[in-house]
């Protein structure tokens, strides 16, 4: 399985970045293999808007399944859901240490957003 994971660095020792669509990297991790993808979110950092609609986008395109991160805004959320992934907030650690307490089912799958639009 394929899962997107905010991150403040570009590999597994990462923290996670508790932002979205702001995040400095979303890493897209096999979760088998443990092989890092790398999406480099520069772009949508310092947008004015719509940051979380593209990185959303991004992630759709990389295939991932499921996205864990801190904060996820509406938007970004609608997006995600329309895309059939789901998404685990309020996560933190590396980014290793969130794989790992995915696997071990840890994480509740949201249900809505957990924070405003421009967070």
């Amino acid at each position: 399985m394929k899962i997107a994971i905010t991150a403040t660095g570009t590999d597994l020792s990462a923290d996670v970045d508790p932002r979205f669509g702001r995040a400095s990297y979303i890493l897209v991790v096999d979760s088998e293999t443990l092989d890092v993808e790398v999406i480099d979110n520069a772009a949508n950092k310092d947008a004015f808007k719509g940051a979380g609609i593209q990185a959303a986008a991004a992630v759709s395109e990389k295939g991932a399944q499921v996205l864990l991160t801190g904060f996820c805004g509406p938007n970004a959320f609608k997006t995600l859901d329309a895309a059939n992934i789901k998404v685990a907030n309020d996560v933190s650690g590396t980014v290793q240490s969130a794989v790992e307490r995915f696997k071990a089912g840890e994480y509740t799958i949201s249900t809505a957003a957990n924070t405003e639009g421009h967070w």
